[in-house]
Order: C-alpha cells, then sequence, then structure tokens
C-alpha cells in the first residue's frame, strides 16, 4: 500500500503548520481568532485551507490505489498533492504572499484530484475494482 506513506507526510506537515498556528498564538496572546494581525491569519488560513483540501486527496489517493492503480501512477498523484499542499502553504504563509507558489499548488492539488477521480470513474466504468 502506498497512501498511507502519503498519508503520513501530509499528517507531519499538518503537524508543523498547528505548531506555526499555535506558536504565533502564543506570542501574540490570542486565544482565538487573529487579532487584526495579518501574519496571525495568514497562518490560521494556511492551517485551514490544509485541514480543507489534504483530507480529499487523501481519499482520492486510497480510492485510487484501491481500484488498482499502477504504483507509479498512485506515486505520481501522491507527489502531486503532497508538493501542491507544499507549495501552497509556503505561497500563503508568507507575510509577503508568493501568488506563484499558492497558484501552482492548488493547480498541483486540482491535477491530483482529477487525475486520482478520472482513475476511480476509469475502473469503476470497465467493471474494476
Amino acid at each position: 500500500m502506498i497512501w498511507p506513506f502519503y498519508t503520513a507526510l501530509l499528517a507531519l506537515l499538518f503537524v508543523a503548520l498547528s505548531v506555526r498556528t499555535l506558536r504565533l498564538r502564543r506570542r501574540y496572546k490570542l486565544a482565538l481568532g487573529d487579532g487584526g494581525n495579518p501574519l496571525m491569519l495568514r497562518a490560521i488560513r494556511t492551517h485551514a485551507n490544509f485541514a480543507e483540501y489534504a483530507p480529499l486527496g487523501l481519499l482520492l489517493l486510497a480510492g485510487a490505489e484501491i481500484s488498482g492503480s499502477p504504483a507509479l501512477l498512485t506515486h505520481a498523484i501522491g507527489l502531486m498533492l503532497l508538493a501542491g499542499r507544499v507549495l501552497h502553504a509556503f505561497g500563503v504563509s508568507r507575510e509577503a504572499e508568493v501568488f506563484a507558489f499558492r497558484v501552482s499548488g492548488m493547480a498541483l492539488t486540482f491535477t491530483a484530484y482529477l487525475v486520482a477521480a478520472a482513475y476511480i470513474l476509469f475502473r469503476s466504468a470497465a467493471g474494476g475494482a
């Protein structure tokens, strides 16, 4: 099984984003919200965006693998999802946002979604797993 490997890597990234947000909360003494601090807002949104997009990507990755996706394709989907989430997090989390990284990250994430979904639909239509 390949998808647990990417699940573990993405979990580590989620923890890193969580710790970053918690440290900023401690530094700025904010229990809730962003307190009008743009860096805190970026940390919150980076963390939340990851939480919004990574789970569906992992479900699609698992679905593709369970449907019989070749190992190379499964790794390609996993790498696109991982790279997409890393690039997006880097781009959004900077005080001076790096828009190219944000856009590239979303493009890779959506490409991983589309490739996995297409494979699952193809296999389902063909009577596969």
